[in-house]
């Protein structure tokens, strides 16, 4: 995952500076059609219509990488999500931060009827 330009500039001034830098406490887990990129200006699955909503993630940590520490599912789709690409890492369950964001391995489309279930440790977040 990469962070987002928002999550990069606070990570550097937590390290280097004195600034004072707002810790998320809460994580939510994004989907979307195409790159959210740095900036989140990607499209997220749209939340009319059809049952979507970002779901909340717990982390832990160990060395480099954080990993979701539950499942994390998505609502049964009442209509056809697109195909998903990509996910984020949001502050909020609605607006708020982007804080990270990567491609999935492999695009998945979600119709009428599925449900996405991203398992235990199967969501890595590594710093290099």
């Amino acid at each position: 995952m990469s962070l987002s330009n928002t999550f990069e500039t606070h990570t550097l001034q937590y390290l280097f500076t004195t600034t004072s830098v707002t810790r998320p406490t809460a994580w939510y887990i994004a989907l979307f059609t195409s790159n959210p990129a740095e900036d989140a200006s990607g499209t997220e699955v749209s939340t009319s219509g059809t049952a979507y909503a970002r779901q909340s993630a717990t982390f832990t940590v160990s060395g480099n990488e954080a990993t979701n520490s539950a499942a994390i599912e998505f609502p049964t789709a009442t209509a056809s999500y697109g195909t998903v690409s990509h996910i984020g890492v949001f502050d909020a369950s609605t607006g708020g931060n982007l804080i990270a964001y990567a491609a999935l391995t492999t695009s998945k489309a979600i119709d009428t009827g599925d449900v996405l279930r991203i398992n235990s440790a199967e969501l890595d977040v590594t710093l290099d």
